[in-house]
């Protein structure tokens, strides 16, 4: 609880005693909103500290800092959000956004639920500030140490490595009274290899990142995900056209789960389900996955990228179990939509920042480990597509029906990995593949720390994550063979 206390105090003190503004007054807002006859509303103060350098062809290309602060009002009325936001944190401009927020006031009102009490701290990763601990010559060194490593190995012809820091300090001010605050630190590192083998030139990337301080990317990390994209590099030009057809598909653990966040997580998010618009919509308690598949979001794991100590509303994070034993058990709700439907927030309430609305959103997002080894799943398969990592993908949240590249895949013979391919697309249907998941293995794996969701316009840091898995059906590959 002592860190608890430090966070608070630091918080507190800069988004609140630097601005000449204190709780009461703030209460004192929201008050003024809720005479204007609204459910509920709140401020989101905020102050975002960044920082990025990017290396290419031996030298550092770019550097960049940046600071944004400010306010966002929100009042809730029956179903609908009206939001007001300004960079200025001043009793003056608050009172005035206050004052200015349009309200529908003719929207049919939703009874608010009785007060909840105020949750207590988690403490999932530091509150420290990796932007102002360490020199610039030290992050600099990093990407450095990177393209030198890199540089030994064969065929290398350029590095391209980039790192970003955030330091992130909200306040909540809810008009139930509730106050709570947090100090969220992020960085995440790419690292993208060129090779020229003097017949193909591809590339391959690594990436790393979480709630933690830059002093964990020692040099043993650092090592891990070179020789990964460099590896990644080199089977690229091994690659050939990839098959077409349905047939049985294995998908890695790790950062495969991307497609399970796409195809299945934004079909669970509270929002599309209170409006029915979800496949997964109005089917709680009924089997709608294989009985060996579980899917769990969560939102404490400790210094993870998709991780909050409390959501953007102010309510700690969980671990909320979605599907169980391939049943239904529920969805992930932000306030606004847990209200609806008569339940509770699941901790989901997420939102970009200060100037966006809060939405209904994955933490991290896994599916959970079974009984069968990596290779036993790969035995198990005459003739079939192994797909270890994926890049772009699109997904219908009313249809179920997706489209993934992979990025790294191989051919299955007779139980084994034959031959890489490239060019292979998946193309599927969520709900349904999820009835088809015939072995799952005992090696789940959470991705490294790269994931960034996109939704409703807005972006926020995800992890994703399953063990080995194989779809007997329900999955078209699209390749360059017919």
């Amino acid at each position: 609880m002592k860190d608890s206390m430090i966070n608070h105090n630091q918080a507190e003190h800069n988004l609140l005693i630097r601005n000449a503004l204190d709780i009461d007054f703030l209460n004192k807002q929201t008050k003024k909103l809720i005479k204007r006859n609204v459910d509920f509303c709140d401020l989101y103060l905020q102050c975002t500290t960044s920082e990025s350098w990017m290396l290419d062809e031996g030298i550092i290309k770019s550097g960049s800092f940046a600071i944004n602060q400010g306010i966002g009002v929100r009042a809730i009325c029956g179903e609908k959000s009206f939001l007001s936001y300004s960079n200025a944190m001043n009793p003056k401009s608050i009172s005035s956004l206050i004052d200015n927020l349009f309200i529908e006031t003719s929207n049919p009102h939703h009874p608010y639920l009785a007060k909840r009490e105020q949750d207590q701290c988690l403490n999932l990763y530091t509150f420290n500030n990796s932007i102002t601990a360490f020199h610039s010559t030290e992050k600099t060194n990093i990407l450095k140490n990177i393209d030198s490593q890199a540089r030994t190995r064969q065929f290398v012809t350029n590095v391209i490595a980039s790192l970003s820091m955030e330091h992130d300090e909200i306040c909540i001010v809810r008009s139930d009274e509730r106050f709570a605050n947090d100090i969220r630190p992020l960085i995440h590192l790419s690292i993208t290899i060129i090779i020229n083998n003097g017949q193909k030139i591809e590339k391959g990337y690594s990436g790393l990142g979480g709630r933690y301080l830059l002093s964990e990317l020692n040099q043993n990390k650092l090592d891990v995900h070179i020789e990964k994209a460099y590896q990644q590099a080199l089977l690229k030009c091994e690659a050939v056209a990839g098959p077409s057809g349905q047939m049985p598909v294995v998908l890695g653990n790790g950062w495969a789960g991307v497609i399970l966040h796409e195809a299945v997580g934004h079909g669970l998010e509270g929002d599309f389900n209170r409006k029915g618009s979800s496949a997964f919509s109005n089917k709680i308690g009924t089997q709608v996955a294989n009985s060996n598949v579980t899917v769990i979001d969560e939102g404490c794991i400790a210094n993870r990228r998709g991780s909050l100590n409390i959501d953007d509303e102010g309510n700690v994070t969980q671990k909320n179990v979605l599907i169980e034993n391939g049943i239904l058990k529920g969805y992930m709700f932000d306030e606004l939509n847990a209200r609806l439907m008569n339940t509770k927030s699941t901790g989901n309430g997420r939102r970009e920042s200060f100037a966006s609305n809060t939405i209904p959103r994955m933490t991290n997002t896994y599916m959970l480990g079974g009984n069968y080894t990596h290779e036993e799943i790969i035995a198990s398969i005459d003739n079939g597509l192994y797909a270890e990592s994926f890049e772009g993908g699109q997904v219908d949240i009313t249809s179920g029906q997706f489209v993934f590249n992979a990025n790294t895949a191989w051919v299955i013979k007779n139980g084994k990995l034959s031959h890489p391919v490239k060019g292979c697309a998946l193309v599927g249907n969520g709900p349904e593949c999820l009835k088809y998941v015939s072995m799952v293995g005992n090696n789940l794996e959470l991705d490294s720390g790269i994931g960034v969701c996109g939704k409703d316009g807005q972006s926020v840091p995800v992890g994703v994550g399953q063990p080995t898995i194989r779809i007997d059906s329900g999955l078209v590959v699209g390749g360059g063979n017919a």
